[in-house]
């Protein structure tokens, strides 16, 4: 699985605002987008990173649309932090299985 990395991206500065956050980290699909940290920071936070990759592994399973009606519906109903796809990325933290066959693209 190929990844891309977005650094200062708007969509991740509009996600930072609206969490209230110095910095973020937003997945769309296969890309992570980035605010206020760089590539080289967010790749050595492992757990943040296995975080990340997770919601990539969630949108390969249930589609890019889909996932995002899902993921919008658990955070009007449980709210961002209880949303269950915000557990299990939490619970992924530490599963390191996640990075094996990804290949992050170079830009």
């Amino acid at each position: 699985m190929t990844i891309t990395i977005k650094e200062n991206s708007f969509i991740a500065k509009i996600a930072a605002a609206k969490l209230k956050s110095g910095r973020v980290a937003i997945v769309l699909g296969s890309t992570i987008h980035l605010w206020n940290t760089p590539k080289e920071a967010f790749l050595a936070d492992k757990k943040w990173l296995m975080h990340e990759l997770k919601h990539v592994h969630q949108y390969k399973k249930y589609g890019y649309l889909n996932f995002m009606f899902l993921y919008l519906v658990e955070s009007i109903r449980h709210g961002y932090h209880n949303n269950r796809f915000e557990k299990e990325a939490r619970e992924s933290e530490n599963n390191f299985e996640l990075i094996e066959n990804v290949e992050i693209e170079k830009k």
